[in-house]
């Protein structure tokens, strides 16, 4: 025969997919029942939820960081300017303050609504008159004050007994009020009672916030968006126009207060400078009055020109002196006759004059001399008008050499006080350089203070803002929520996680065996049957004749015994579990009666000496001879078997009386003897012992078995103990073991039959021969 190929990871996928859908399905009323509330809750929600409107609007803000520049214009004429980061002013436009402004300016704090059918409506729009509190800060909850509009008195009437007219400030048991006309009333108001509530601007304000919505377009634009939703389209508009005409007047108040106080600093500083200007201009003043220094450079220069023209007029002078010494030499000299040296640089004329006789009387005295003799009248006469005239030159040169030297001394004494003067104009340079500069930067910075007061002055007269509006609010045609599609597929969504929730949960938290799949994880002993959950009072559900499908599967489970080697020549089988109450006496007793059916002699031996059952399930007394009494040697083995009715070839032997130490009494080796008597005399023997967990009898009677079945019961059995079948083994081991798994219920709402062929085992709708006898 070929041999069969393994499953494809496909075909292993789809089985699992196969098997987690096949354990929902048991459930299908819970997930129907749940789908139905689900889909029903959302359609009540989608007929009675009040639908919002979203009104949308966009604005420019400047961001130096994102490039958006005011003009070179607005820049000259508006110097003061604040930073502007995208990121601040988002938080701006959602702050508590400028919402408060907000709910104050459209009068939120105090909303009339009208009566519907089934809730009540907003009358933002279908209200002819709104309502302005003239404290809103003050105003005191009040809910559903009744209001009407008489349109022929044009008065407002507040609980059918307060009337107000309109457009005046009226003191009412709930505040001081105006009534005002509504701007967005149009048509009529309807039959619909009108009332208002009056409410806290802070509580008003928490709720706009919350419907609002500001970001960045992106994060490279300066572009913001602002969503406001809002059951109302044109109060969602208000509230955002609103919004953006407060920032604007918010953002032009902190430059204008910003400016103020700048010109208020100016001013302060410019009277400051001003009285340290005159200040140093009088100590200039003092200063020029007191040194003479009008101009220094000039006197100066002046200085230096006199110095140098003393200094030339002296020596010259000088010059002059030393002729007139050397000419006065000449003339003393008695022995030296002749001409007198050049009196060019003498100014004097009379001198000049007496020179010149002088020198001609020389001239014609050495004539004379040459023709004539010493003696001569002539010469004589000659010398004696040459000695009168020498004295008189003499006398005069002495004059001029006075004269001259009065002079020199005069242009020395001027040029020394010169000279003196420019000795001291470094200092007083000094000194005034030091007076200017302070004078100029005191002029400096009075200059510039004019200059920005009257940049500031131009500021504070400018209405230009940092935000400009690309669009105004404006809501869609339609609302925005509740979201139809939406709304019904979360429900479809919850109407299937509830139940799934509730089934995994269920089984998540449960500690107990569930699943097959458990136990297989848990341990590697092989499961070999399933029976399933008996329902019946009988507790012996196999009987000729009978049809059940937990019958069908004993039928399974006695096939099995053949993959643990029972034949006709092992034969012994031992039942167990780890507690009481997981139905091994059950799977025993049943066992045993489907064994019988084959047509096998089989035995039923109740093992379990500390807490016997199967008795009951044969109607033997407690008291009735077995097991015991063989063990302590008071009955041989023929007399405790016996028969049981209507139950061909099955026999049972019983527990026997109780004994106060069963124990030890399985251990003093007489059960050896009873289950080899017991061998030969049948074809298959089935023993039922004590759990496991309790008592050790299962591990000493496992030895004389040549098969082990160890019972665990659906949501019965610990999963920890089924974790510890292995690590017991390898203690204390139980002989070729294999699992039933015991008590199995349907999971969900399934009901009677468990599928998968029912009715072609059983032959539904076929009678079964009176006469046949129902075998394997």
């Amino acid at each position: 025969m070929q041999q069969r190929a393994g499953k494809t990871p496909q075909q292993k996928e789809e089985t699992q997919i196969s098997q987690v859908l096949a354990g929902y399905i048991s459930y299908w009323p819970l997930f129907l029942i749940c789908l139905a509330f689900a889909i029903g809750g959302a359609y009540f929600y989608v007929r009675y939820a009040i639908p919002k409107y979203e009104a949308t609007a966009k604005i420019l803000l400047s961001d130096d960081k994102r490039g958006v520049d005011k003009s070179k214009s607005l820049e000259q004429i508006d110097n003061i300017s604040t930073s502007k980061i995208i990121e601040n002013e988002l938080e701006v436009l959602q702050s508590q303050n400028l919402i408060d402004s907000v709910v104050t300016k459209l009068c939120l704090y105090a909303p009339v609504s009208q009566e519907g059918k089934l809730r009540i409506q907003s009358a933002y729009v279908s209200s002819p008159i709104y309502i302005q509190a003239k404290h809103p800060d003050r105003l005191k909850r009040k809910d559903k004050v009744p209001i009407r509009f008489d349109s022929t008195t044009s008065k407002v009437i507040l609980n059918n007994s307060f009337s107000a007219p309109l457009n005046q400030w009226v003191k009412t048991p709930y505040g001081e009020l105006m009534f005002l006309p509504n701007p967005h009333f149009w048509g009529s108001p309807g039959t619909k009672p009108f009332f208002f509530d009056l409410l806290k601007v802070q509580s008003v304000s928490n709720s706009v916030l919350a419907s609002l919505k500001v970001d960045a377009s992106s994060k490279t634009a300066s572009i913001v968006n602002l969503r406001c939703k809002d059951e109302v389209p044109e109060r969602a508009e208000d509230i955002l126009n609103t919004l953006i005409d407060y920032y604007n007047q918010a953002a032009i108040a902190e430059k204008n207060n910003l400016v103020k106080n700048t010109i208020s600093l100016v001013e302060s500083r410019l009277d400051a400078v001003r009285g340290n200007l005159d200040s140093i201009e009088k100590k200039v003043k003092n200063f020029r009055a007191t040194n003479k220094a009008v101009n220094l450079g000039e006197q100066s220069q002046q200085a230096l020109n006199y110095i140098g023209s003393s200094d030339i007029k002296v020596s010259e002078t000088g010059i002059q002196l030393q002729s007139l010494n050397d000419l006065k030499n000449f003339v003393a000299s008695t022995d030296k006759v002749g001409v007198l040296p050049s009196a060019s640089n003498i100014s004097d004329p009379t001198l000049t004059n007496q020179m010149t006789q002088y020198t001609n009387m020389q001239i014609e005295l050495e004539k004379m001399r040459k023709t004539v003799g010493e003696g001569h009248p002539v010469i004589t006469q000659l010398k004696e008008q040459i000695a009168q005239i020498k004295p008189n030159i003499i006398n005069n040169i002495n004059t001029q050499i006075k004269n001259l030297e009065l002079t020199r001394g005069n242009y020395a004494a001027t040029s020394g006080r010169f000279n003196s003067m420019l000795g001291g104009i470094p200092e007083k340079e000094k000194e005034l350089l030091e007076i200017s500069r302070d004078q100029n930067i005191q002029q400096g910075i009075y200059s510039f203070l004019l200059q920005k007061k009257e940049e500031s002055v131009l500021s504070y007269t400018t209405t230009n803002t940092d935000c400009k509006v690309i669009n105004y609010a404006k809501a869609g045609g339609g609302p925005v929520s509740p979201k139809t599609t939406m709304i019904y597929f979360a429900a479809l969504i919850f109407g299937l996680f509830l139940p799934l929730a509730f089934v995994n949960g269920r089984e998540m938290f449960n500690n107990k065996i569930l699943y097959r799949k458990e136990i297989e994880s848990l341990t590697s002993i092989p499961v070999i049957g399933e029976i399933v959950h008996n329902k019946s009072k009988s507790s012996v559900v196999l009987e000729p004749g009978k049809r059940s499908f937990i019958a069908e599967e004993f039928r399974k489970v006695r096939v099995s015994l053949l993959f643990l080697g029972i034949d006709s020549y092992h034969k012994k089988i031992l039942v167990t579990s780890s507690l009481p109450g997981e139905g091994k006496s059950f799977v025993a007793a049943n066992l045993a009666v489907s064994l019988a059916m084959t047509g096998k002699k089989v035995v039923l031996v109740d093992l379990d000496l500390h807490n016997p059952s199967l008795g009951k399930l044969f109607d033997v007394a407690i008291d009735e001879i077995g097991v015991s009494d063989f063990l302590l040697g008071e009955k041989n083995l023929d007399e405790i078997i016996r028969k049981v009715p209507n139950h061909d070839n099955l026999s049972f032997v019983s527990s026997g009386g109780l004994h106060p130490t069963p124990s030890e009494l399985l251990e003093n080796g007489q059960v050896q003897k009873l289950i080899s008597g017991l061998e030969e005399k049948f074809d298959l023997v089935v023993m039922d012992t004590a759990p496991v967990i309790m008592v050790t009898d299962a591990y000493h009677l496992s030895s004389l078995a040549d098969a082990t079945l160890y019972v665990i019961r659906h949501k019965y059995t610990p999963k920890m103990l089924v974790k510890r079948i292995d690590e017991n083994n390898k203690i204390n081991s139980l002989k070729n073991p294999a699992i039933i798994f015991n008590g199995v219920k349907t999971r969900g709402f399934m009901k009677n039959n468990y599928g998968y062929g029912y009715d072609y085992v059983y032959g539904k709708n076929q009678k079964i021969n009176k006469g046949y006898k129902l075998k394997a």
